[in-house]
């Protein structure tokens, strides 16, 4: 049997020197439109259950548009497997009773977590701007508050390390953390990003605000360097030059492609992890071998593994 690849061998050992085998985990799903979709995501969350993620997220389209996808996923991880689901939820294109009867909803399916979000309408911006409706919740700050008053949810927000696409400033940014976390809000799961110092400068920030909330940085690791620079495009979050040059020239070579987006997620993980960050959130796209091998590189094993056949 040949050796693992050079980076492979590097990252182990580096992940064995700094412990991050007691790293923790949350993955990240979009509930699926078709049948076919459906097999492809539960495949990804039977693989990946076995490494006792703190948690696995369910996406909210935009405008509610998966609204009820997202619940029929959710309560199907509640009563499958042993995973703890958060479900996604935002407060555009619905009346403040409907989203309350969401959150009702999930509180009586024994959902205990949403990620809470402002979201966009599916119809896009007018003018750059988000308009709420009259009737519902104006942001993800008050969509907290009604998810807190409730039930004793845990609630988890967006953060933008890069600033939010639509925000001034990135003080402007914290002002809005800080009304998030006075509302309830106890987790803010970053947008991606590539490098480790925008993550790092962006807790800094939010310790010198003094605003008490956990981060946890988002991991997406790249296989499809096109789509990547689309949703880059959409959130401005920055691409490195050096990114782009790893991928050229790969858009038919899948298996380097798997290789070096595996290497980029581990380094971006281990240089965090050596700051002290602890908790990561993968963006799966619900596919999981790739998501699995970066976890099984940081170290991350199966809480009881299969016996070899």
């Amino acid at each position: 049997m040949s050796p693992p690849p050079s980076f492979v061998q590097s990252s182990i050992a580096r992940s064995v020197r700094a412990g991050a085998a007691h790293l923790n985990v949350s993955f990240e799903f979009f509930p699926p439109k078709t049948e076919e979709m459906e097999q492809t995501l539960w495949s990804a969350i039977r693989r990946l259950e076995p490494l006792g993620p703190s948690f696995v997220s369910v996406t909210y389209g935009a405008g509610g548009s998966t609204r009820e996808r997202t619940h029929r996923t959710v309560k199907r991880i509640l009563d499958e497997t042993g995973l703890k689901p958060a479900a996604h939820l935002t407060c555009v294109e619905a009346s403040r009773d409907e989203v309350d009867e969401v959150i009702q909803a999930y509180w009586d399916a024994g959902v205990r977590h949403i990620v809470a979000l402002r979201g966009d309408p599916p119809t896009g911006l007018h003018d750059g701007q988000y308009v709420p409706r009259a009737d519902g919740y104006q942001n993800a700050t008050e969509l907290t508050a009604a998810i807190r008053r409730i039930g004793d949810f845990e609630v988890s927000v967006g953060v933008y390390p890069e600033k939010h696409p639509q925000s001034p400033s990135l003080d402007f940014d914290l002002d809005v953390l800080r009304q998030k976390v006075d509302a309830g809000a106890t987790r803010g799961i970053s947008q991606f990003f590539f490098e480790p110092e925008t993550f790092l400068r962006f807790r800094d920030a939010v310790a010198a605000a003094n605003i008490p909330i956990e981060l946890t940085p988002g991991i997406m690791p790249v296989t499809n360097f096109k789509g990547l620079r689309r949703m880059a495009v959409a959130c401005e979050a920055a691409i490195p030059d050096w990114l782009g040059e790893l991928f050229a020239g790969l858009d038919d070579d899948a298996e380097t492609r798997k290789l070096l987006a595996s290497a980029v997620a581990v380094e971006q993980v281990l240089g965090l992890e050596r700051e002290g960050v602890t908790n990561f959130h993968f963006y799966t796209l619900n596919r999981a071998e790739l998501v699995y091998s970066i976890c099984r590189v940081l170290g991350l094993k199966e809480r009881v593994l299969k016996e070899p056949s």
